[in-house]
């Protein structure tokens, strides 16, 4: 059974720092990339991060200089690190992974094969 599972969402005040974990299970995660993409109240999903299996990274302009994504392939876990927090940063975060070999694209949701269910970060001003 596949299983993406975030943790580490919370409340903030701005200018804090997050750190998210996503566990995947139930797959060959070492074929997979993985991304992070995350859906404010009224608004579309987007991606945030993602990294590929050989650990390319790409993150989204608007975090660049803030969020870093990174992977323990041991622990089959992907991880988010978000300093310097806003509150245009709360959102639900929710975890993805997409098969490398098929051409999937770990920026793009709906190429994703897998979700988690997401954890909410709420960042106070």
């Amino acid at each position: 059974q596949v299983q993406l599972v975030e943790s580490g969402g919370g409340s903030v005040q701005t200018g804090g720092s997050l750190r998210l974990s996503c566990a995947a299970s139930g797959f060959v995660y070492a074929t997979y990339s993985m991304g992070w993409f995350r859906q404010a109240p009224g608004k579309e999903r987007e991606a945030v991060a993602g990294t590929t299996t050989d650990g390319r990274t790409s993150v989204a302009e608007s975090v660049k200089s803030r969020f870093t994504i990174s992977q323990d392939n041991a622990k089959n876990t992907v991880y988010l690190q978000m300093n310097s927090l806003k509150p245009e940063d709360t959102a639900v975060y929710y975890c993805a992974a997409v098969l490398e070999e098929a051409g999937g694209n770990c920026l793009v949701a709906p190429s994703m094969d897998y979700w988690g269910k997401g954890t909410l970060v709420v960042i106070s001003s």
